[in-house]
Protein backbone atom coordinates (compact mmCIF):
# COMPACT_ATOMS: atom_id res chain seq x y z
CA UNK A 1 0.00 0.00 0.00
CA UNK A 2 2.73 2.80 0.70
CA UNK A 3 4.48 1.64 -2.23
CA UNK A 4 1.51 2.32 -4.92
CA UNK A 5 1.31 5.85 -2.40
CA UNK A 6 4.76 5.91 -3.19
CA UNK A 7 4.29 5.35 -6.37
CA UNK A 8 1.24 7.83 -7.41
CA UNK A 9 3.65 10.57 -5.52
CA UNK A 10 6.13 10.15 -7.71
CA UNK A 11 3.71 9.94 -10.95
CA UNK A 12 2.01 13.10 -10.10
CA UNK A 13 5.55 15.13 -9.25
CA UNK A 14 7.03 13.67 -12.64
CA UNK A 15 3.43 15.23 -14.31
CA UNK A 16 3.73 18.36 -12.53
CA UNK A 17 7.29 18.88 -13.92
CA UNK A 18 6.18 18.02 -17.35
CA UNK A 19 3.06 20.01 -17.35
CA UNK A 20 5.16 22.95 -15.76
CA UNK A 21 8.10 22.98 -18.21
CA UNK A 22 4.89 22.83 -20.88
CA UNK A 23 3.88 26.16 -19.72
CA UNK A 24 7.22 27.65 -20.67
CA UNK A 25 5.78 26.71 -24.60
CA UNK A 26 2.67 27.87 -24.03
CA UNK A 27 1.25 29.37 -20.51
CA UNK A 28 -2.37 28.60 -21.06
CA UNK A 29 -2.16 25.20 -22.92
CA UNK A 30 -1.17 23.32 -19.85
CA UNK A 31 -3.33 24.73 -17.14
CA UNK A 32 -6.16 23.99 -19.84
CA UNK A 33 -5.10 20.57 -19.99
CA UNK A 34 -4.65 20.00 -15.65
CA UNK A 35 -8.41 21.59 -15.49
CA UNK A 36 -9.93 19.44 -18.21
CA UNK A 37 -8.13 16.10 -16.70
CA UNK A 38 -9.40 17.14 -13.43
CA UNK A 39 -12.92 17.95 -14.63
CA UNK A 40 -13.26 14.63 -16.12
CA UNK A 41 -11.88 12.48 -13.45
CA UNK A 42 -8.05 11.65 -14.78
CA UNK A 43 -5.95 13.52 -12.03
CA UNK A 44 -6.54 14.65 -8.82
CA UNK A 45 -5.80 17.93 -7.71
CA UNK A 46 -5.05 19.12 -4.24
CA UNK A 47 -7.85 20.50 -1.96
CA UNK A 48 -7.31 23.94 -2.92
CA UNK A 49 -6.80 23.40 -6.44
CA UNK A 50 -10.94 21.91 -7.65
CA UNK A 51 -11.80 25.91 -8.75
CA UNK A 52 -9.14 24.65 -11.64
CA UNK A 53 -11.60 22.52 -12.95
CA UNK A 54 -14.64 24.37 -12.84
CA UNK A 55 -16.30 25.24 -16.50
CA UNK A 56 -16.69 28.99 -16.19
CA UNK A 57 -12.59 28.49 -15.59
CA UNK A 58 -12.26 26.10 -18.09
CA UNK A 59 -14.03 28.58 -20.64
CA UNK A 60 -11.74 31.47 -19.81
CA UNK A 61 -8.45 29.59 -19.59
CA UNK A 62 -9.64 27.55 -22.99
CA UNK A 63 -10.11 30.99 -24.78
CA UNK A 64 -7.03 32.53 -22.87
CA UNK A 65 -5.34 29.72 -24.79
CA UNK A 66 -6.66 30.38 -28.17
CA UNK A 67 -5.90 33.62 -27.99
CA UNK A 68 -2.32 33.08 -26.93
CA UNK A 69 -1.82 30.23 -29.79
CA UNK A 70 -2.97 32.74 -32.07
CA UNK A 71 -0.89 35.94 -31.00
CA UNK A 72 2.34 34.10 -31.61
CA UNK A 73 1.30 34.00 -35.55
CA UNK A 74 1.44 37.97 -35.35
CA UNK A 75 4.79 39.73 -36.57
CA UNK A 76 5.83 41.60 -33.50
CA UNK A 77 3.30 40.51 -30.73
CA UNK A 78 5.41 37.22 -30.94
CA UNK A 79 8.66 38.99 -29.27
CA UNK A 80 6.43 40.90 -26.87
CA UNK A 81 4.56 38.20 -25.60
CA UNK A 82 7.60 36.46 -24.83
CA UNK A 83 8.73 39.06 -22.67
CA UNK A 84 5.44 39.10 -20.85
CA UNK A 85 5.24 34.91 -21.51
CA UNK A 86 8.22 34.93 -18.87
CA UNK A 87 6.83 35.35 -15.39
CA UNK A 88 3.29 34.18 -16.86
CA UNK A 89 4.82 31.03 -17.37
CA UNK A 90 6.94 30.71 -14.19
CA UNK A 91 3.51 31.48 -11.99
CA UNK A 92 1.64 28.58 -14.42
CA UNK A 93 4.46 26.20 -13.93
CA UNK A 94 4.24 27.10 -10.37
CA UNK A 95 0.58 26.54 -9.59
CA UNK A 96 0.13 23.30 -11.72
CA UNK A 97 2.81 21.64 -9.62
CA UNK A 98 1.33 22.89 -6.62
CA UNK A 99 -2.02 21.66 -7.51
CA UNK A 100 -0.90 18.20 -8.55
CA UNK A 101 1.82 17.53 -5.41
CA UNK A 102 0.92 16.03 -1.73
CA UNK A 103 0.32 18.61 0.43
CA UNK A 104 3.51 19.69 2.66
CA UNK A 105 3.88 22.66 5.05
CA UNK A 106 2.74 25.82 3.43
CA UNK A 107 6.33 27.52 2.64
CA UNK A 108 7.85 23.90 1.63
CA UNK A 109 4.87 23.27 -0.38
CA UNK A 110 4.96 26.25 -2.31
CA UNK A 111 9.12 26.40 -2.37
CA UNK A 112 9.27 23.38 -3.82
CA UNK A 113 6.32 24.67 -6.26
CA UNK A 114 8.27 27.46 -7.33
CA UNK A 115 11.83 25.43 -7.75
CA UNK A 116 10.56 22.91 -9.59
CA UNK A 117 7.50 23.93 -11.41
CA UNK A 118 8.26 27.64 -11.77
CA UNK A 119 12.01 26.48 -12.99
CA UNK A 120 11.47 24.16 -14.99
CA UNK A 121 8.60 26.15 -17.08
CA UNK A 122 11.11 29.24 -16.44
CA UNK A 123 14.03 27.08 -18.67
CA UNK A 124 11.87 26.15 -21.41
CA UNK A 125 10.47 29.35 -21.63
CA UNK A 126 13.90 31.20 -21.74
CA UNK A 127 15.03 28.50 -24.55
CA UNK A 128 12.06 29.87 -26.57
CA UNK A 129 13.01 33.49 -26.33
CA UNK A 130 16.32 32.49 -27.39
CA UNK A 131 15.15 30.40 -30.21
CA UNK A 132 13.04 33.14 -31.23
CA UNK A 133 15.18 36.17 -31.03
CA UNK A 134 17.28 34.02 -33.26
CA UNK A 135 15.03 33.49 -35.98
CA UNK A 136 13.76 36.98 -35.76
CA UNK A 137 17.61 38.30 -36.26
CA UNK A 138 18.13 35.98 -39.11
CA UNK A 139 14.89 35.68 -41.11
CA UNK A 140 13.70 38.70 -40.22
CA UNK A 141 10.75 36.75 -38.60
CA UNK A 142 9.71 35.13 -41.78
CA UNK A 143 10.21 31.15 -39.90
CA UNK A 144 8.07 32.44 -36.00
CA UNK A 145 4.97 31.14 -37.29
CA UNK A 146 7.06 27.59 -37.84
CA UNK A 147 8.70 27.86 -34.57
CA UNK A 148 5.03 29.36 -32.64
CA UNK A 149 3.96 25.65 -34.71
CA UNK A 150 6.35 23.68 -33.15
CA UNK A 151 6.01 25.12 -29.52
CA UNK A 152 2.18 24.71 -29.46
CA UNK A 153 2.48 21.55 -31.10
CA UNK A 154 4.99 20.54 -28.60
CA UNK A 155 2.93 21.58 -25.29
CA UNK A 156 0.00 19.77 -26.75
CA UNK A 157 2.10 16.72 -26.70
CA UNK A 158 4.06 17.24 -23.65
CA UNK A 159 0.40 17.90 -21.75
CA UNK A 160 -0.82 14.12 -23.65
CA UNK A 161 2.27 12.36 -22.88
CA UNK A 162 2.77 14.07 -18.64
CA UNK A 163 -0.87 12.63 -18.36
CA UNK A 164 -0.60 9.01 -20.07
CA UNK A 165 3.04 8.19 -19.07
CA UNK A 166 4.21 10.75 -16.19
CA UNK A 167 7.28 8.76 -15.07
CA UNK A 168 8.73 7.83 -18.51
CA UNK A 169 8.09 11.12 -19.86
CA UNK A 170 9.21 12.76 -17.11
CA UNK A 171 12.26 11.39 -16.82
CA UNK A 172 12.60 12.97 -20.30
CA UNK A 173 11.54 15.99 -19.30
CA UNK A 174 14.44 16.18 -16.59
CA UNK A 175 17.07 15.06 -18.49
CA UNK A 176 16.40 17.64 -21.72
CA UNK A 177 16.14 20.32 -18.72
CA UNK A 178 19.40 19.79 -17.47
CA UNK A 179 20.48 19.67 -21.31
CA UNK A 180 18.79 22.91 -21.76
CA UNK A 181 20.58 24.61 -19.07
CA UNK A 182 23.82 23.46 -20.07
CA UNK A 183 22.86 25.05 -22.99
CA UNK A 184 21.77 28.30 -21.95
CA UNK A 185 24.28 28.45 -19.78
CA UNK A 186 27.16 28.22 -22.77
CA UNK A 187 25.34 30.50 -24.84
CA UNK A 188 25.67 33.21 -22.20
CA UNK A 189 28.86 32.63 -21.83
CA UNK A 190 29.35 32.86 -25.40
CA UNK A 191 27.37 36.24 -25.71
CA UNK A 192 29.85 37.48 -23.10
CA UNK A 193 32.52 36.65 -24.43
CA UNK A 194 31.88 38.25 -27.59
CA UNK A 195 30.67 41.29 -25.83
CA UNK A 196 33.89 41.91 -24.58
Amino acid sequence: MEAANDLGMISALMAGICLSAASGLRVFLPLLGVGLASHFGLVDLGERFTWMASEPVLVVVGVAAALEASAYYVPLVDNLLDTLATPAAMAGGTVILSSLMPEFSEPSHWATALLLGGGSAGIVQATTVVARGASTATTGGLANPILATVETGGSILAIALALLIPIAFGITVILTLAWLVYRLFRFIRRDKAEAI
